[in-house]
């Protein structure tokens, strides 16, 4: 008996719905938190978002057109996705040039240089904001203090984030209770304002996205949930420890882009592992290495850095993880 297999590239799709549908659920489930990013941040948080999807359509479909020769595919509305996210891990007063060389970079290098969709071995938009901050650390840090939507575009007042303030309080030798004291509760960080990027604002309006996304099947629990849990479980112990030194879970994760990265782009169908026990522990690489750098390293954030460096480990990750063969084929003939 002569049997033929056929392996497709990722995404791998496995009921009747298509590439432009999952992207689009992505894209909606992303609407609660834009709201928010533009109510805080004004006018700015929409120049950006526009200027980082259109060049990020723009370039792919020139390089697909005229360097690759084939047909443009940017009606599947993974470049618009790209630009998206790219967008809500950027200030809202980045200069524009600077906007357009990060999705130049996205989409030309870190996903058509591979190949395109399917290819790409790290996510785009994470990989463009880390070629931006090392690239424009000075303009990627100064962040616009949130104040509605009459914040400017430019010229606008800038100020810490919650988790630089920490990060300098406890290099000046301060107690961490008192720094905690200067910053917004918890109910603040869950519903409100704070510096820091597009998506780093309203926490439990990332929540709500989850929250569709695990409805409509687009994603599963394991991989945001298993960095969350991990993120809870390694700062816990760390906080037991010396309480005054290393911040507690829950500032942890409403702080900074984790919840942005667990849910939106570490979950990035091409870039993170095919099988469950692999994305388990994934996502226990990406919640470790984020308090490792955000703990013991120069920068206040690390879950780019983290699911970058666990990219690269996908491969492996599928290929030593990933289910019991139950039954195989055999030749009779």
């Amino acid at each position: 008996m002569n049997e033929k297999l056929i392996v497709s590239q990722s995404p791998h799709i496995y009921d009747n719905t298509n590439v432009q549908k999952l992207m689009l659920n992505v894209i909606i489930a992303l609407i609660p938190a834009y709201v928010f990013s533009i109510v805080f941040f004004g006018i700015g948080a929409l120049i950006v978002t526009l200027i980082s999807i259109t060049t990020c359509v723009i370039t792919e479909y020139l390089i697909q057109k005229f360097l690759l020769k084939r047909e443009p595919s940017i009606n599947d509305l993974s470049a618009v996705l790209t630009g998206i996210l790219l967008a809500m891990n950027l200030p809202s007063n980045l200069p524009w040039w600077i906007i357009v060389l990060g999705a130049i970079f996205s989409i030309g290098v870190a996903k058509m240089a591979f190949g395109g969709l399917g290819q790409n071995i790290f996510n785009p938009a994470l990989a463009g904001r880390v070629f931006l901050l090392l690239s424009f650390p000075q303009q990627m840090t100064k962040f616009p203090v949130p104040l509605g939507l009459n914040t400017p575009y430019r010229d606008a007042i800038t100020g810490p984030t919650p988790l630089s303030i920490i990060k300098e309080g406890l290099r000046k030798g301060e107690k961490l209770t008192d720094i905690l004291n200067n910053i917004i509760d918890y109910k603040q960080l869950l519903i409100g304002k704070m510096g820091g990027s597009l998506g780093e604002v309203a926490a439990l309006a990332l929540i709500i996205g989850l929250i569709y996304l695990l409805y409509k099947r687009v994603i599963t629990w394991h991989i945001p949930i298993t960095i969350i849990t991990t993120i809870i479980i390694f700062s816990g112990i760390l906080n037991l420890i010396n309480p005054e030194r290393y911040l507690d879970p829950i500032h942890h994760v409403l702080t900074g882009g984790i919840l942005l990265g667990a849910i939106y782009m570490a979950t990035d169908y091409v870039t993170s592992p095919m099988y469950t026990s692999g994305m388990i522990i994934y996502g226990i690489g990406i919640g470790i290495l984020t308090i490792v750098i955000r703990t013991f390293g120069a920068y206040p954030e690390g879950i780019s850095f983290a699911i970058l460096i666990m990219n690269s480990f996908v491969p492996l990750i599928n290929r030593y993880f990933k289910p019991k063969r139950f039954g195989e084929v055999k030749n009779n003939g």
